[in-house]
């Protein structure tokens, strides 16, 4: 890199970084916000808690990044510009290509950091945030719920007993209303919590589970000795567990079973989810790109920069938002897959002709008439 190379570089990055980590910042602590009963209502330990919101910080990370490579590329340019800078560089000849080369620096850097997140940090992130919610409903369970009271475990499960002893719960009554065409019922005279290979359990004890049957029919009625319920299970869309696309790997993800009941039900979302992982590292490019063509040129004092930013911040929304129309259409239809790598390429490649044309998207300044003119020189 030159010396101009560097300036601008070092200028753009240390913009890039403080926009990332104040973004980040601002947008993890309203989230943490909301998990705040964790402290409060489930009584966990303020390390769970920050375990369990930063945990959230790499899909904020991968919206955040791009938006991020944007404001720095305006700051830079505005920056630049009001110093004058831009313009002694256009009148030593150098053509506005010639700023290309410091901002693709740190869009290529912005670019691998978004794909780490995408292909790698974000997916473990979702799985382990899965596992850790698991274990505080476990711990939820035996520590938390109060005797003698009815206590909604998830959306649909309610969980009663009737006493403790020790470790033991005893008189236990769960029913399971998340499907509403197969309720379960379980009764036991005790119980207790276990785990096993990292997966929690509820081990009922003579008891018996009443599961209903659709049209009316009489309910199904089981009496056993020992029954194990796996309470990872609470907060999956099934009785049993599965990952859902987001919480995957990429490499499950290419190498799924389309013989799996779920992943038969959830194409859709997984085409998507395998989609947007692979064109989210192409919107740094967009944002950058679309940020020079704004204010890549040089401008005087007269020229407002104002009309330009608002322009280049339209067309960053307008790009963003026909992404996730895209990432949805994908969902349904697999013939809109090229859509989600086309908008954002589509945008770089506006963006590089609005820099190599300057005039194109620049507000020309009124023609003032030529008697106006000459009026003006002789007053």
């Amino acid at each position: 890199m030159s010396i101009l190379d560097r300036y601008i570089f070092r200028t753009s990055m240390v913009a890039f970084l403080a926009t990332l980590l104040t973004l980040t910042a601002v947008i993890w602590t309203t989230q943490a916000l909301r998990e705040f009963d964790l402290l409060t209502a489930k009584r966990q330990t303020i390390l769970v808690f920050l375990a369990v919101t930063s945990l959230s910080i790499p899909a904020l990370i991968t919206i955040i990044a791009p938006v991020a490579v944007f404001i720095a590329t305006l700051y830079t340019l505005n920056k630049l510009n009001g110093d004058s800078e831009l313009i002694v560089m256009s009148a030593a000849g150098l053509p506005p290509k010639r700023l290309l080369r410091p901002f693709l620096a740190l869009t290529v850097l912005a670019s691998l950091l978004v794909s780490t997140m995408t292909l790698w940090a974000m997916p473990a992130s979702f799985r382990d945030l899965r596992d850790l919610l698991t274990h505080i409903r476990a711990d939820f369970l035996t520590k938390i719920v109060k005797e003698g009271q009815f206590t909604t475990l998830d959306a649909g499960i309610t969980f009663h007993y009737r006493e403790k002893s020790g470790e033991a719960l005893l008189g236990i009554f769960m029913q399971d209303r998340r499907d509403k065409d197969k309720v379960s019922t379980y009764i036991a005279e005790r119980g207790q919590t276990t785990e096993s290979d990292g997966v929690p359990y509820l081990v009922l004890e003579k008891g018996s589970v009443q599961a209903d049957q659709p049209g009316g029919r009489s309910p199904n009625i089981v009496t056993f000795e020992r029954y194990a319920i796996d309470l990872s299970q609470f907060g999956s869309d099934g009785d049993v567990v599965t990952y859902k696309p987001r919480e995957r790997s990429t490499g499950e993800i290419l190498g799924l079973d389309m013989n799996d009941p779920y992943v038969k039900a959830n194409a859709g979302r997984f085409r998507a989810e395998l989609h947007d992982r692979l064109s989210a590292p192409l919107y740094p490019f967009a944002f950058m790109a679309l940020g020079l063509a704004g204010l890549g040129a040089a401008r005087t004092t007269r020229q407002g920069r104002g009309m330009a930013i608002a322009g280049a911040v339209v067309a960053v929304i307008a790009l963003r938002i026909a992404g996730f129309a895209a990432s949805s259409l994908i969902v349904r239809a697999a013939w809109a897959v090229p859509l989600v790598y086309l908008i954002p390429l589509a945008g770089t490649a506006i963006g590089l002709v609005g820099l190599l044309n300057p005039g194109l998207f620049q507000r020309k300044s009124p023609r003032v008439p030529r008697a106006a003119r000459l009026q003006a020189a002789r007053g």
